[in-house]
């Protein structure tokens, strides 16, 4: 099938012609699936929540939780998890089905694992025309979850609203956290395995921290699932244009980056400078230039 007919028929409920269109946005069919999207209107815009923290939090948990209570009240969900890539292979190291079992046969329930592929913000590249491609076929909400593995989270912010920072009690993730940045990027912080030790001190310490929204959760239970998702749909970002530039800019950024990344030419500059035939400044000039070129 063609792009349109692909479109036609994932509007029509075909799970496998929309997964086709998402492996499309994720290579060199992008254009035209984004042209075709424009040519037929796109739905209206989706609530996209994005859900971030760090390993161990329990994203994964929050967000199939998440799925379960949205299902109960009606609306079809999407799933973007966004895995670590192998650093040789491209691919994700963990599958949607593991992750999301309880979901997977759910026809109102499109899940897709992303693979990274050295792309840096915690986002695969490919996630915007993701995002777009899933609201021209009605889903909504879309639930991003990052990777959470260290690397700056800001990119969450440019994408998703609002977007949920996941913490545990104890082991001091409330000050890991605000030195990660994660606080910045928080519209609301989601306090997990609330019934641990250390839980009601955590909630101090996010308190003497920032002022967003806090919310304690125990997901493997299905506790404070639904007052989270009730703060999701109340949440209205109070924005600002100089932060919504700021947020566009980072966005910009890494996706340059990523595209810097996998320019054919790095490899032979790097056995350059490795060869002292070039500096690192003068290999830089020259993969921007080629890349302008």
């Amino acid at each position: 099938m063609d792009t349109e007919e692909l479109l036609e028929a994932a509007r029509g409920g075909s799970v496998r012609a929309a997964g086709r269109l998402l492996s499309l946005v994720a290579g060199p069919g992008r254009d035209a699936v984004l042209a075709a999207l424009d040519g037929a209107g796109g739905g209206a815009e989706p609530r996209v929540v994005g859900v971030t923290g760090p390993p161990g939090a329990g994203k994964s948990t929050t967000v199939a939780a998440l799925v379960g209570e949205y299902r109960r009240r009606g609306p079809r969900v999407a799933v973007l998890a966004v895995d670590p890539s192998s650093p040789y292979s491209g691919g994700a190291l963990l599958g949607d089905r593991i992750r999301m079992a309880a979901h997977a046969t759910d026809p109102g329930v499109l899940i897709r694992s992303l693979a990274t592929r050295g792309h840096l913000g915690g986002l695969a590249a490919e996630v915007p025309a993701a995002v777009r491609v899933l609201a021209a076929l009605s889903y909504d909400p879309i639930l991003l979850e990052t990777v959470g593995v260290g690397q700056s989270e800001i990119e969450i912010a440019a994408v998703a609203d609002p977007a949920v920072v996941v913490l545990t009690p104890g082991a001091g993730d409330a000050v890991q956290a605000a030195k990660a940045g994660l606080l910045e990027v928080a519209d609301l912080l989601v306090v997990n395995k609330a019934d641990r030790e250390g839980a009601d001190r955590t909630v101090r310490d996010l308190r003497a921290e920032t002022g967003a929204p806090i919310l304690t959760l125990v997901a493997s239970k299905g506790e404070g699932v639904p007052a989270l998702v009730e703060a999701i749909d109340a949440h209205h970002r109070a924005d600002t244009s100089a932060r919504r530039t700021a947020r566009a800019h980072a966005q910009i950024l890494s996706l340059a980056q990523t595209r810097l990344r996998s320019h054919p030419g790095l490899a032979a500059l790097a056995a350059d400078v490795a060869a002292g035939r070039h500096d690192a400044y003068t290999a830089a000039d020259l993969l921007l230039k080629r890349l302008t070129d």
